[in-house]
């Protein structure tokens, strides 16, 4: 029972004892503006958040899963009963067009479904480990996720975040990293600029595949140069990924996709290719996509630093972050993930109806440390991938740089 208890992504407070205030030190982001590394630390953060926020509600968290559900099959039952027969003779463009928009809107819930799983992970969902494992697990297993492979290591980059040394995702290269990979283009590019249509290519990937790339390899993650590639993923047992005693619990995230895996093939059975191609796997394609697109935007930005481990605490790390709106669907169907983020890297076992009074109040202790973008987000998305190619600077404090001439340019400080 104790490792259904183990707590995923702590505040890191045990790190207040032994951090200290530091000469604050600047450098220039990726848009030439002077960016200040935060001389706050975690006691400062804890103590300004009021008591209430940290309460969790099990009735309150299950109400919300109850709700994403009978929304699914709310959405099925008038797709399938009363909508499909009605266009059934229509031009093939009506229907190609609404059974899109249907399994776009079963991705977007289903996303949501991954939140309050990823709450799960993190202990948010409620006061009791076993109820949190064991909903979590149900929910990312039907999303074919590997729920404690991926608790674990994302509790690890919850502890390291911004540490290029250690951080487990979103990891960006080093210049010198980025033009080995790139090759000959890359000092093209110190010329003349990355190519649009390149940036589209690399975007289009990333939405597509980044998620299985990152289950299945853990791109954008540590090397893990001294383990066999073939062991760098979140399934197996003994992966660099995990600590030797996670081993038991990576088989049983395992046996959920085993189990997800066999669900699949009996629906497959019963219902048919069509019906399982359009409730579950463009839904789940589309689940996959806003998990990139959303950590992505999270943790990219010109204005975000990254850190040398010297220079790194978890107080920095954490204030390595982005909050970003995303209208109706970020606060109503994504519960708030995309809204709240600084907060939850501070944080994490605060559940997410309470994290928006959480955050003002965090603000208060932040002042300009406290990263919010309110730009368009597919916008964002272009442009961090544009000016987010790569990280350099100096003295620990390592800023986005890239070979577009955008913000500062190549080889400037």
């Amino acid at each position: 029972m104790s490792g259904f208890q183990r707590f995923a992504g702590n505040s890191g407070s045990s790190q207040s004892q032994t951090e200290t205030q530091e000469s604050p030190k600047t450098a220039i982001d990726g848009r030439g503006k002077v960016f200040k590394v935060p001389d706050f630390t975690i006691k400062d953060i804890l103590s300004a958040i009021p008591p209430e926020c940290y309460q969790r509600n099990l009735a309150t968290s299950l109400a919300y899963v109850a709700r994403d559900i009978l929304l699914m099959v709310s959405m099925g039952l008038v797709a399938h009963g009363f909508v499909a027969p009605r266009i059934a003779s229509a031009a093939w463009i009506l229907r190609f067009a609404f059974w899109n928009v249907y399994a776009a809107a079963m991705g977007a819930v289903g996303t949501g479904l991954w939140v309050l799983a990823h709450e799960c992970g993190h202990q948010a969902f409620s006061d009791y480990g076993a109820v949190n494992d064991f909903v979590g697990w149900i929910l990312h297993s039907y999303l074919m996720v590997p729920y404690f492979s991926w608790k674990y290591s994302h509790s690890k980059h919850h502890k390291t975040t911004g540490n290029l040394d250690r951080d487990m995702v979103f990891v960006p290269p080093t210049k010198e990293e980025f033009k080995s990979f790139r090759g000959i283009t890359a000092n093209l590019a110190e010329c003349t600029e990355d190519s649009p249509l390149r940036t589209l290519g690399e975007l289009v990937l990333q939405q597509l595949g980044g998620w299985i790339a990152y289950l299945f390899t853990n791109v954008t993650g540590q090397k893990h140069e001294d383990s066999p590639a073939w062991k760098r993923n979140h399934f197996w047992p003994t992966s660099p990924l995990f600590e030797s005693k996670d081993a038991v619990y990576i088989a049983l995230s395992d046996l959920g996709i085993l189990v997800q895996s066999l669900v699949l093939r009996m629906w497959y059975v019963r219902f048919g290719g069509w019906s399982l191609f359009i409730n579950w796997f463009v839904p789940y394609l589309w689940v996959n996509h806003w998990l990139v697109f959303i950590t992505y935007l999270q943790h990219t930005d010109p204005a975000l630093p990254h850190y040398e481990g010297a220079e790194w605490n978890f107080a920095k790390g954490a204030a390595a972050t982005i909050d970003r709106k995303f209208g109706f669907i970020g606060p109503h169907i994504f519960h708030d993930i995309i809204e709240t983020h600084v907060l939850h890297h501070y944080v994490s076992r605060i559940p997410f109806y309470n994290a928006r009074p959480a955050t003002e109040a965090i603000k208060k202790v932040m002042g300009d440390h406290y990263q919010f973008s309110d730009e368009n987000m597919f916008k964002s998305l272009w442009s961090s991938a544009r000016a987010c190619q790569y990280v350099d600077g100096t003295e620990g404090v390592m800023m986005f740089r890239n070979l577009n001439n955008l913000g500062v340019g190549v080889g400037e400080k």
